[in-house]
This record gives C-alpha cells, structure tokens and sequence, in this order.
C-alpha cells in the first residue's frame, strides 16, 4: 500500500463566494490524499480535510507524518478492522501528544480513514452510507472509541439504539432513494454579496425548493438587521432562516446580538461564540430561547460534542465530515445525537463537504436514529463539478448517491488545474 498527498486549492476569495464575519476572503481548499494498491480490482481510496487556503500545506505535513502507519502494510486487516484502524492511529503515543485527539493532526487522520472507507465501499461495490448502513448494530459499535464516553453513552446503550433502529432499515432506505434527504442552502447568505445578489439568490433559492436559507452576520449589527430584512420579505413567511456568525462574539455580545435581531422566527443561531466554550454556548442557549443555538463545525472531536450535549450547550448539531477523525467518530457523534434527542443538520460549506457529509446523514436516517423530522444537510452551490460523484440537489432534497465509495474522489484534472503553487490557476495568476 502506498499514500501520496496534494494541495489543492480553488480561488474562491476572488467572487467572494464563502465569505462570512471571520474569513472574507477564504480559498475552498483540500489537503488531499490517496492510499493505492497493487491490488488487481485497480481502486484508490481518496480522502481529504477542508481548509481555506493558507495552512493547507500544514495540513498536508500532518497527513505526510502518518506515511509510516500505511506505506507497505497489507491492506486487507486495515480494512477488515476499521474499529482498530482507527485507533491505531489516533493512539498512536507521538502524534498523540500532539492532540491528543484534535487539531490538525486529529483531521489528518481523518481524511486517511476516509480514504480507507472509500476504498472499502467500492470493493464492496456500495455508496457509502449504504455499506454501513448494511452492517449490524454490533458491527457499527465496534466503530467507535467509548473511551471518554461512558458517562453518557455506553457500548450497551449505543447498540440498544441501533437494534430499535434496525427493523425498519429497508423501509427508511427505500425512502430515502425514492424522496432523497432534506437540504437547506447558504448559497444566498455570503457576506460579501451585495443586496441585488442577496435577493436574486434567495429568489432561485425557493424556485429551487428549499424550505430553509441561511445568512451569515456578525459583522455589522445594523448590516446584519437589514439583510435579514431583504431576505425575509423576499422569501416570504413559510420559508424558515438560520444565522451565522462563525464564532465571531464574546458571550454577552451574542446574547444581545441576536436580541438585537429582532426575529424569534430564526431557525438558529450558528456557532455563536468559540467552539471551546461549552458553557458559554449553554448560557447563550438559555439566554436567546426559543431560538436555538447551533454548533458543530469546528467542535473538535466527541468529547467535546457529549459535553456540549451534556449541559444544553447546542439544541442543533452541526458535525463536519472533515473535523474529527472520519466516519468512525462522526458514528459515535450520530449515537450521541440520538442518547440526547437532539436533530444533526450537518456543516458542508466547504469543497466537497456536501459529497462526504451526506453519507453521514444518510447512514443516520437508515440506521440509527430512523428519522428525518427537523433534520437536514446543508448545501451550498460551488465547486461540485470537480467530484467524480457530484452532489444532486432535486426540489431542495439531496438525492441519495448510488456510486460506490465514499464521495471523495475528485477528478484527476480538476487536481493537476488546482494543485497548489504549480497548477494552471495559480501559476497563471
């Protein structure tokens, strides 16, 4: 087995397409990996962690350190022990005292598990969430570390919710091919959009099906009062609208912020102060009821979920298919979810977010929570032409993906026209 690695950057800054209140001028970018074989079926696993543009070489270090832990080992007991494969790596002692368990190394390994379950899944001949969602109740728990859990979630809990979700696994995956997955856009929301373009976005957004948008503040109060104004009176009353303020305000300031918004429609407030602070979000969540905090994107890895969980510190939960380390912890997110009754509407505002994120989500519905009620993924309209497996967005609704593997290979020429300083795009610029 060998892992080559890549940095691949998309220019986005120059439309200003995902700028919010913390990043105006971020570059989609991916720390790239693939794990290849001598193996005759010819498959390559491909895996990646979201960044936006300058660090992503620090990241590509970070996936370079776990060369050693792939290069020239047999494939086969990797791949036939996922439970262990992720611990293999996460508790590796040195990169552990990096962490342990989060940063950037945290989402290095992260990106090769998901590289590993890509090229699983396409041995298997499955998309993704449909090879796990195959596997029984104890073959998903033995995914995942309980380490640091077992004050809220036990092995036994965890697998008395899968076997309560397993009887109607074939009903709910009928469903979801035939209906698809609810999705709601950020599409019209960037902040350095200007209030022809707010509107317009909006306009296709509800010609285009969507039942939610979502607008990011925190820049400027009275900027901030006024654009949810346009969007509101452009959209209409039926359609529901979240906030962003990308972790932008101290505690009071989020509190009087969002009072100051003047709307206890919203359908959240989003990373309201620093993902670090779980009781700073759980004051704010009692402060701004009934609108509901959300969080996720940058939490760093399950601990810090069940905490949040624990003290009340999020009512939707936001989990990134790139921020913790791959499928196995985001199951573990999924079943802590589920123990605490609280909706995952996963982040993809990101290259490639929507096409790995949706597996998990996809996973959840058929396997572990068994419902779609107050759930759904984000989406947002850039860059999925790049994928071999694009994201499909049908009446505001992600269909569910057919093609075998996780969702993460992007095409070979979209990698040599944006890798990073040398590609086309950038050496032209």
């Amino acid at each position: 087995m060998s892992l080559s690695t890549l940095d691949i950057r998309f220019p986005t800054s120059r439309a200003m397409d995902g700028s919010d209140a913390m990043n105006p001028d971020p570059d989609y970018s991916a720390a790239y990996v693939l794990v290849e074989t001598d193996a005759e079926d010819g498959h390559t696993g491909h895996g990646f962690v979201f960044t936006i543009g300058r660090g992503n070489d620090v990241v590509r270090a970070a996936l370079e350190a776990l060369r050693p832990h792939l290069v020239g080992r047999e494939l086969e007991p990797l791949l036939a022990d996922m439970g262990a494969t992720w611990r293999l790596l996460v508790h590796d002692s040195p990169l552990r005292w990096l962490g342990p368990e989060k940063g950037v190394m945290h989402m290095a390994i992260g990106a090769v598990v998901t590289a590993l379950w890509d090229l699983r899944a396409k041995r298997a001949k499955q998309p993704l969430w449909q090879h796990l969602a195959s596997l029984s109740p104890e073959d998903l728990v033995d995914l995942v570390d309980f380490r640091y859990l077992s004050d809220a979630l036990t092995r036994e809990e965890a697998l008395d919710i899968l076997r309560r979700a397993e009887p109607g696994r074939a009903e709910r995956e009928a469903r979801l091919l035939e209906e698809g997955y609810p999705a709601y856009t950020t599409t019209p929301g960037w902040l350095g959009y200007d209030d022809a373009k707010l509107a317009r976005l909006c306009r296709e957004a509800v010609d285009q099906g969507f039942t939610q948008i979502k607008l990011k503040v925190g820049a400027d109060l009275a900027e901030d009062v006024r654009r949810l104004r346009i969007a509101r009176e452009t959209v209409g009353p039926d359609i529901a609208i979240a906030v962003d303020a990308n972790q932008r305000w101290d505690v009071p300031e989020a509190i009087e912020w969002v009072r100051a918004l003047g709307d206890d429609r919203l359908a959240w407030v989003e990373e309201p102060t620093s993902p670090d602070d779980v009781l700073g979000h759980a004051r704010i969540a009692e402060a701004i009821a009934p609108v509901r905090v959300a969080t996720g994107e940058h939490v760093a890895n399950r601990v810090v979920f069940k905490q949040l969980l624990q003290a009340g510190g999020l009512q939707v939960l936001q989990l990134d298919a790139t921020r913790v380390a791959g499928i196995n912890e985001n199951i573990a997110i999924l079943l802590l979810a589920a123990k605490f009754g609280v909706p995952v509407c996963p982040h993809a505002g990101g290259v490639g977010l929507c096409e790995a994120v949706q597996h998990v989500s996809m996973l959840d519905y058929v396997a572990v929570s068994g419902s779609m009620e107050g759930r759904t993924i984000e989406y947002v309209d850039h860059l999925h032409q790049h994928f071999v497996t694009p994201t499909v967005i049908l009446d505001g609704r992600y269909r569910a993906p057919l093609t075998p593997g996780a969702g993460t290979e992007m095409l070979a020429d979209s990698r040599a026209t944006f890798a990073y300083p040398n590609g086309p795009v950038w050496a032209d610029a």
